[in-house]
């Protein structure tokens, strides 16, 4: 989960090979943008050339090996970087959506080189529906509320598309915004929160017994608690149970602490109303408490009984709690407004009905499709797309989505199906049930079309729930079990999940010695949480934090993505999108100023400098591998560099390319230490090990190139140089320098037998 900035023009399609200028790596000056020539004189080049590689022979003392397993049948991963290396496009505001989708701003967006895009969802995390097309209909024409249903009809150009605020909200705050607030402890009697109609048994087919609802409240710290008050309003439950958590965070941590039943809290026949519970003879020190609903009166809500959807799930109007003092009165501790200082209350789900008077052009702009794939950010290559779920208003409306994109022949590579799913509370069986609906309805308009999620927010660690009956608190693994026992395993086409690693208040240095194995790690998790092997993990977004930090301008920002993005597809990662595609204007973050992503730039998005993340990324996309080329081979690679402390400070990524050469990208993590290094291929001829001859290409950024210098708004890198490319005529024995703070890439023919394979 990036921390937002919502802060565009039809135009005509651009090719890739016109932002890529041709084919990658081709001359020396490739990597080095035309405005940026003048900055690098020859003289640089010459000293850099010199210094780039020792006199063949043996490695003389202080060279360095680099080994890589060169088996052939040792291949730790295949990919194509057309469908493997890509960017995301987040939610805008409508003015930087005029400046982001021109010729000029496309073509520099796509100049860092990624290759497809996925399109992010950010209305399901401000508790919202998304109106694809604003064309549509109304399950309530007459009042155009309830359920809205997009045209699947092209007729006009979809420039924009806005979300509707769900007015039957239930969360005062959730992992995606802290917008908004909770309908339970607003002080309104007129509003109310809904749980989703799809989730009941006329939706789902199963007992509402095995969907269970509830709402947590949340105290904020430990309070005394015997009595609870809960107004309710149509539908109602008949059945319900009220707890309370002993332990630490029930939300954060649900593993550590458990649910306990306060001794009257067991409620069988409910009869709806205003009904308050003597829960205890004695208070019960706590911070949260829990109702948990099993059975529903099916009686309607306020919006009359035209729709079904209308009269399934609960409703709660507000909700009070406290004590009972000596003499029997009811003592309420919670804080009513609507606002987000209100006593939070957290749902397990929300009626998405919502009216066309919910409409928020401010919250943002999500691209309208029409000119998200004809503006030429998808670069010529199929892309993948949202749909609402968790607060989508039907299934019918995704359906829509997709055939509206297959009329007007867009082409779409993956659905990811809903946002988040963790940061919203929602549980896996209840996620699981609205995925098979959706998915139901999605294949009969396309029955190939692959289809996958959950898009966790970002973690390093599985991600636990509550406990299930048998114990089970995986929640990928409880969402992998309900898809088998329902026969629907092969509906999971693709697991996507994000990547943020590091808290943008503490990252350090020393972070970056860990990224490959927190990435080895995650995706280990997901495997152990019973993920077939065949199902492909997609990191869909990603940067080294979910929240602005001046590393991320740092020259570590260009390392930590060469490592993340090498450590990803060497532990088996298929598809690795770098986040964001666009400029977002330079902001104060965690200790200083910084930005996302590729481009320093100002409040009018008006490009200043490149960051190191592009240089990084350039290096990644035209030099390690070639786009337009087919499937490349990954092979394990490793140094001894340690430091003292046994932190890796050298790793390396060896790519056997489609035309037989060899790419390998070192990553020197070393602040203070330069380092001279010989790649070894072991295992090409049978025997021994060959090394690099005949021409090879060295392409480098590190400090040298690039250093940030922190200045509040004014911060800036100086120097901003482009990577340094460096032709070796021969490199026959040859080592090679790696600067301190560095990429560094290496590409050429490698000598023995094998080394002329080439992939069919």
């Amino acid at each position: 989960m990036k921390e937002r900035l919502f802060g565009p023009k039809e135009s005509r399609s651009i090719s890739r090979r016109e932002f890529l200028g041709g084919t990658a790596g081709a001359a020396a000056l490739s990597m080095i943008p035309a405005r940026d020539l003048a900055k690098t004189t020859a003289g640089e080049h010459a000293s850099h050339a010199s210094a780039a590689m020792t006199a063949p022979g043996l490695n003389p003392p202080g060279v360095r090996s680099i080994r890589v397993d060169a088996v052939p049948g040792h291949i730790a991963n295949s990919f194509d970087p057309d469908q493997a290396l890509g960017s995301s496009m987040d939610i805008l505001y409508q003015d930087p959506i005029e400046k982001v989708y021109t010729p000029e701003m496309v073509k520099e967006c796509l100049s860092a080189g990624w290759g497809p895009i996925t399109y992010r969802q950010n209305t399901e995390l401000q508790i919202a529906a998304w109106h694809w097309n604003p064309i549509g209909t109304w399950s309530d024409p007459g009042t155009k509320s309830g359920y809205f249903t997009g045209s699947a009809e092209p007729t006009e150009f979809l420039r924009n598309s806005y979300g509707y605020p769900l007015p039957h909200r239930g969360n005062t705050r959730n992992g995606g915004s802290a917008r908004g607030y909770s309908r339970m402890t607003d002080g309104d009697p007129s509003t109310y929160w809904k749980s989703n109609p799809y989730l009941t048994s006329k939706f789902t087919g199963e007992p509402n017994s095995l969907h269970p609802q509830w709402v947590v409240i949340d105290f904020g710290h430990d309070e005394e608690v015997n009595a609870l008050r809960i107004d309710w309003t149509d539908p109602y439950a008949i059945a319900y149970l009220v707890e309370y958590w002993t332990g630490e965070d029930a939300m954060g941590d649900p593993t550590e602490g458990t649910w306990n039943a306060f001794p009257n809290g067991v409620v069988k026949n409910g009869h709806g109303g205003s009904v308050t519970l003597r829960l205890a003879s004695l208070p019960v020190k706590t911070r949260f408490l829990r109702i948990l609903m099993t059975e529903s009166s099916n009686t309607c809500d306020t919006h009359g009984d035209g729709d079904p959807r209308n009269c399934v799930g609960y409703a709660i109007k507000e909700l009070f709690a406290g004590t009972h003092d000596g003499s029997g009165r009811f003592v309420d501790i919670m804080q009513h407004a609507p606002e987000q200082y209100q006593t939070a209350t957290y749902c397990s789900s929300i009626d998405p009905w919502h009216s066309a008077s919910d409409l928020n052009m401010e919250g943002g702009d999500q691209t309208g499709f029409d000119l998200f794939f004809t503006s030429g950010i998808t670069n010529d290559l199929p892309a993948m797309i949202p749909v609402s779920m968790l607060y989508g208003s039907s299934p019918e409306d995704s359906a829509n989505q997709i055939a509206y994109l297959k009329k007007r022949g867009y082409p779409v590579a993956y659905v990811e199906m809903g946002e988040e799913p963790d940061g919203q509370y929602c549980t896996p069986e209840d996620y699981a049930a609205l995925y098979l609906q959706w998915a139901t309805a999605i294949h009969r308009v396309d029955p190939k079309l692959k289809l996958g999620g959950p898009i966790f927010e970002g973690v390093n660690e599985d991600i636990k729930v509550w406990p299930d009956a048998e114990g089970r608190t995986s929640w990928f693994g409880r969402f992998l079990d309900y898809l088998k026992s329902h026969g629907r395993l092969a509906d999971l086409a693709f697991m996507s999940f994000e990547h943020y690693p590091f808290p943008p208040c503490g990252v350090t240095w020393s972070d970056l010695y860990r990224e490959p194995e927190v990435t080895q790690h995650i995706l280990d998790v997901w495997r152990k949480d019973g993920l077939p092997a065949g199902v492909p993990m997609f990191s869909t977004e990603s940067n080294l934090s979910w929240g602005l930090t001046p590393y991320m301008v740092d020259i570590f920002s260009a390392l930590w993505l060469a490592d993340s993005v090498g450590a990803f597809l060497t532990a088996g990662g298929s598809a690795y999108y770098h986040s964001p595609i666009q400029p977002e204007p330079l902001r104060p973050g965690c200790h200083g100023w910084g930005t996302y992503g590729n481009f320093v730039a100002n409040r009018n998005l008006e490009i200043q400098q490149h960051t190191a993340q592009y240089h990084a990324s350039r290096l990644i996309n035209l030099e390690w591998v070639k786009h337009g080329a087919g499937k490349h081979d990954l092979y394990h690679a490793a140094s001894d560099i340690r430091d003292e402390a046994g932190h890796v400070l050298v790793t390396a990524y060896a790519a056997r390319r489609p035309d037989g050469d060899w790419s390998v990208m070192i990553v020197n993590k070393d602040k203070e230490n330069d380092y001279r290094v010989r790649p070894e291929f072991e295992g090409l001829s049978g025997r021994g090990s060959a090394s690099f001859s005949g021409p090879v290409t060295q392409a480098t950024f590190g400090s040298a190139q690039y250093v940030w210098r922190p200045d509040g708004e004014h911060s800036r890198a100086d120097p901003d140089l482009p990577p340094v490319l460096t032709a070796v005529p021969d490199a026959t024995g040859a080592s090679f320098a790696l600067p301190r703070s560095s990429v560094t890439i290496l590409r050429g023919k490698v000598e023995g037998p094998a080394a002329s394979r080439v992939h069919s």
